[in-house]
Parts: C-alpha cells; sequence; structure tokens
C-alpha cells in the first residue's frame, strides 16, 4: 500500500521539466494560476553542480512551492552530492532523469540511455537516496531503441522499486536515441498508455504518474480515474498554461480554481518589476506567458504584444502595463472555463 504524503498528493498533477522553458520565472507564473500543482526544475546536470559550481541553478522563490528539482547524471558520487546540495537548498523532491534524448545527455552517459544500464542506475539511486531524507523519484521512458518495453520495462521497474524508490513518473513513448531529433522523439515514437497501466497494476505499490500526449485538464483526471497516481503534462501546460493550471485545483485537488487570466497578467507586474530592478530584461519573463489568453478574443493581440516588447532591450514594467490596458479594451476577451 502506498504511504501517501503531502508531495505524493500534490503530484496527482504535475508540469513537467523541460529545459529552456520551465525556469523559475516560468514557475512563479505557473503558481499563481494552480496553489497545488507539483512544479520541476529545468534538468540541472550534477556534474554542474558538483564540479562546475553552478549552485546557482539551484535558486528558486519560496512561492514556488511545492517544487522538486531534477537532477541529470550518471556518477553515483556526483548524484549523492548533487542531491545534498539540492536538499539544502529546500526542494521537497529530487528526480533522476532517465528519459531525455538528446545528444548532449547521451555524450555525458545519462538521461535515457541509462536505460541500458540498470545496475549503475541502482547504484545512483541508493547513492542519492542515502545522501538526504529528501524523497527521491524517477522519471523514465518505456524503453530505448531495440528494446521490447513489455520485456524490459517491468524489470527496470522492479529494480527501481528495490533501490527504495517509492514513485516514478513514466513517459509512455520509447526513446530512439539513433534516428530520431529530440524533438522527434517527443511525437513520432506511439504512445502505450496501456502498458504505463499494466505497470500500475503490477505494481501497486509504487506511486505512478502517467506522463506523454496529455493535453487537457480533462484527460488528466480520466488517468487518475482509471488509477494512476499522478498525471505529468508537458507542452500543453507551457503552451496553454490558464486553460489547464487554473482549473487544475478544482478539477484535480478538489479546491478552488486559480484567479482569472487577466488577473494572473496584473499580478505578474509587481514580478516583473523585481525582476527589472535586479538587472533583468523584461523578455526573460514574458517569454512564458504567451500562451495565458490561448483560444480566447485578444489572445493574437496579446501575443503580437509581448513579441514586440520582447525585441526592446529597454522594455520596462510601465510598457507591460500599457499593453494590459490595450488589451482590457478588447471586448469578451476572456470567457469563463466551465468546471464540469
Amino acid at each position: 500500500m502506498i504511504v501517501k504524503t503531502k508531495l505524493h498528493e500534490s503530484a496527482r498533477l504535475s508540469v513537467a521539466p523541460m529545459m529552456a522553458w520551465t525556469d523559475r520565472h516560468c514557475r512563479h507564473f505557473h503558481r499563481l494560476m494552480s496553489q497545488e500543482t507539483l512544479l520541476y526544475t529545468e534538468m540541472v546536470t550534477a556534474p554542474a553542480l558538483v564540479l562546475g559550481g553552478a549552485v546557482r541553478l539551484l535558486d528558486f522563490n519560496a512561492e514556488e512551492q511545492p517544487l522538486a528539482l531534477q537532477l541529470g547524471g550518471s556518477d553515483p558520487a556526483e548524484l549523492a552530492k548533487a542531491t545534498a546540495l539540492g536538499a539544502s537548498y529546500g526542494y521537497r523532491e529530487i528526480n533522476l532523469n532517465l528519459g531525455c534524448p538528446s545528444d548532449r545527455v547521451q555524450s555525458g552517459s545519462f538521461g535515457a540511455i541509462l536505460m541500458t544500464q540498470p545496475d549503475l542506475v541502482f547504484s545512483c539511486l541508493q547513492e542519492m537516496q542515502a545522501a538526504s531524507d529528501v524523497e527521491v523519484t524517477v522519471k523514465c521512458r518505456i524503453g530505448v531503441d531495440d528494446q521490447e518495453p513489455r520485456d524490459i520495462l517491468p524489470k527496470f521497474i522492479e529494480m527501481v522499486q528495490s533501490s527504495g524508490i517509492n514513485r516514478v513518473i513514466i513517459h509512455a513513448r520509447k526513446a530512439w536515441l539513433n534516428g530520431l531529433s529530440p524533438k522527434e522523439n517527443r511525437n513520432i515514437p506511439p504512445l502505450d498508455y496501456s502498458l504505463v497501466y499494466q505497470i500500475k497494476h503490477e505494481f501497486p505499490d509504487l506511486h505512478i504518474s502517467l506522463n506523454g500526449g496529455v493535453i487537457d485538464i480533462e484527460s488528466a483526471r480520466d488517468a487518475l480515474d482509471l488509477g494512476m497516481d499522478g498525471v505529468m503534462i508537458g507542452r500543453a501546460a507551457y503552451q496553454t498554461p490558464f486553460e489547464i493550471l487554473s482549473r487544475a485545483d478544482a478539477l484535480i485537488y478538489g479546491s478552488k480554481s486559480g484567479p482569472d487570466a487577466d488577473v494572473i497578467a496584473e499580478q505578474m507586474i509587481s514580478y516583473i518589476e523585481r525582476h527589472l530592478q535586479s538587472g533583468g530584461r523584461l523578455h526573460q519573463v514574458t517569454r512564458h506567458m504567451f500562451g495565458l489568453f490561448s483560444g480566447k478574443p485578444g489572445a493574437r493581440f496579446w501575443r503580437r504584444g509581448l513579441s514586440a516588447l520582447g525585441a526592446q532591450k529597454s522594455a520596462t514594467a510601465s510598457d507591460y502595463q500599457t499593453l494590459l490596458k490595450e488589451l482590457s479594451k478588447i471586448s469578451d476577451k476572456r470567457p469563463e472555463f466551465e468546471v464540469k
């Protein structure tokens, strides 16, 4: 039986770690829409933290919690040190990336390629768990290249569980390290949800989240109703954040919905002002906000306005506020979403 914790409850829905997307500005923006959803950092490599001293990559704001750190690496000792660093910064979870198919990750001998080295993964996971009391989790694919997922995945998950891990996120696609680009790996390999459901049936004591191809909050709720412990949404949560995250607290956690989209846009003003005062640029924040009004009248005006501001190195918070005022003149820009 799964011993449920507050973090396990948060993990009923999570936003996937996405390189160049889920930075601290993105996470602040997402948190305004959902107080409950578990958020993840971009992948941070253990060598960058341990050997490169890039601990600035661990910085986050307290309001981003609940928040998990995703690590990439293949050296057990380095991963243990990186885990300890992440724990000292206050992350609620440390996740090991066993699913990324990029060339850069392969050359570092971590990510999806580690699914071909289960003994090494076992050592990494044990060392990470010994390094701190923070929960360690795994995010993996259903297989790699010529592996037969229905043969290897149950054995791989059994190994993960035997290492002491209690929570796993499974991307329901193979990773083709030879022949497909990282972008193609997000779309071309077919989804096999039935295998992930089978794994959940075979490992009832593991908290298992489904990842891959989930495009709306209704699909996430359906997966939970069918027995999954959690659902992780990636690109859809980034591209249409309001439609998914503003409804998540009500539909997934049984609490109240997030604020309206125009309220969220206004709430970002104070954050933008602080960022600019610290020497940052407006675009570093607003580049994550293009999808806020997606599907509503005014969405194109919003995107064009943010794009124009992003091209100006000297754009200010006042410029952003002017854009909001112009947007408010567009009638019926924000139809309500019905919570079913």
